[in-house]
């Protein structure tokens, strides 16, 4: 669990104690104009707040893009980031919504933004949604309200979703997809499985899911950060003979050795010196600052704005520069107010929060993967294949753990007549076609970020049940 801080303890009074008109009913606005977009946008996009948990403390911020295809009968996607932590504007502006940033030096003025013609929303429906509590725009009214975990954002994550349907009513009959990338992994399949329990049980209003899908997503922590060295001796980054000791002193077990295991140990930090030069979550791409940084103040000189950024952030070329233009635009008193962003319930706001009250309550979701093989639900499990924070090797020895029949052997699939990457299909013994893996050649940690054609190739053709 994170640590606790007192300005957050501070924050929740004040939200509480003087701040008592904050509505807590679910609102939603409308958005034509978004700061650094020339001309009104052309999607219907709207950004809101929907009240979950006891009393309705927690509040969840969201933005929506509705299909810019049928909307009447395409996909409603519920998409989540990872981190735990990370806002949903990351996936929307990073990622494969409908636009992203103009990757130009910063200059001092708001980042302009551009449309993304590889955006999912093309083919679905997305609400991007920021979970867990304190997570982007996010807010708890009260200390109790603050705290999360992997169990109660799958909770209010199924509750924010019925009670959006209930205020979006329009899509109550369209299919219902539940996806998300990096730590997401945990909460994603679990997040439909509680949606289809609840379907069983009566729960209303139905959401008729039929799927959902994970990029690079974190399922077994154990499996997942021990197949490190297996992907790095395959990409060349050890040699046969370290990755050979590895193998006989560590017995498979790279993280949580043994203290006594010094020969293992002295092996791991070798390893760990050998790959600490590279950026994890895409190894071809050079290493940068990934962190978030601060605001600068509006009192900065453009001077003293260039200096701050030659000192410390990611350079233009880094490809964390974009994560950079995000805080510096998410935090300009224009955006936040053409977003309808309730005044007075956050700070600054972080890519990432560093602000987290989490517990890790679920160590695996494979479970919740073989439970919703045996209900019939479609899924989605690809892999940047140039990841080394959840690599594709760990991905595919969790699938092998849940015994599915191979359905479709490996093979590449194309994109322009060109490998884009590898697919294998599985079902469970009672259904065909059931779970679809992918890798994305080239891609990293966030695939959608580093092969958006590719990406944007592979959803379509899953969410309209095509092959690869």
């Amino acid at each position: 669990m994170r640590r606790s801080s007192f300005p957050l303890l501070l924050h929740l009074f004040l939200l509480s104690c003087c701040f008592p008109w904050l509505p807590l009913s679910a609102s939603q606005s409308a958005v034509e104009y978004l700061p650094g977009f020339d001309g009104p946008l052309p999607f219907y996009f709207e950004t809101g707040y929907v009240g979950v948990g006891e009393s309705e403390d927690v509040q969840l911020f969201y933005y929506f893009v509705k299909s810019q295809g049928k909307p009447e009968t395409d996909p409603l996607l519920l998409w989540l980031t990872g981190g735990p932590g990370c806002s949903a504007l990351s996936g929307l502006f990073h990622e494969i919504g409908p636009i992203h940033f103009k990757l130009e030096e910063y200059n001092g003025k708001l980042p302009s933004l551009i449309l993304n013609p590889d955006a999912w929303t093309q083919v679905a429906s997305i609400i991007f949604v920021d979970l867990p509590v304190l997570t982007g725009f996010s807010y708890a009214r009260t200390e109790a309200a603050a705290l999360s975990s992997d169990n109660l954002e799958i909770d209010q994550a199924v509750e924010f979703l019925r009670k959006w349907l209930k205020e979006h009513g329009e899509f109550k009959s369209n299919p219902v997809y539940i996806g998300g990338d990096s730590y997401a992994g945990i909460p994603v399949p679990g997040i439909a499985l509680r949606i289809s329990d609840e379907n069983e049980q009566g729960i209303e209003p139905a959401i008729n899911l039929e799927g959902y899908l994970v990029g690079n997503g974190r399922a077994n922590a154990t499996i997942e950060d021990n197949s490190k060295i297996k992907f790095a001796h395959g990409m060349a980054l050890i040699s046969d003979e370290l990755y050979e000791s590895l193998r006989r002193s560590c017995g498979g077990e790279y993280y949580n050795v043994d203290p006594g295991n010094s020969e293992c140990l002295k092996h791991v930090r070798e390893f760990e010196k050998c790959t600490s030069g590279l950026e994890s979550a895409q190894i071809l791409l050079p290493k940068c600052t990934y962190a978030s940084p601060k605001p600068p103040r509006r009192s900065m000189s453009l001077e003293e704005l260039l200096e701050l950024e030659a000192e410390s952030l990611p350079r233009l070329g880094c490809p964390t520069f974009a994560y950079l233009l995000s805080k510096y635009w998410a935090n300009d008193e224009s955006v936040q107010s053409a977003l309808h962003v309730r005044k007075g319930t956050i700070g600054t706001w972080e890519r990432c929060s560093s602000r987290l009250h989490y517990t890790t309550d679920v160590a695996s979701s494979t479970e919740f993967h073989l439970q919703l093989s045996r209900k019939g639900y479609r899924s989605l499990i690809y892999s940047g294949d140039h990841d080394m924070l959840v690599p594709y090797v760990g991905t595919l020895e969790w699938i092998r753990s849940l015994n599915f029949r191979i359905v479709e052997e490996w093979r590449p699939w194309l994109l322009n007549n060109q490998v884009a990457g590898y697919t294998r299909t599985y079902s469970d013994p009672r259904y065909y076609n059931l779970m679809t893996f992918a890798t994305v050649k080239g891609a990293g940690h966030t695939a959608p970020e580093y092969k958006p054609p590719e990406c944007f190739a592979m959803f379509k053709r899953w969410i309209t049940g095509k092959p690869l």
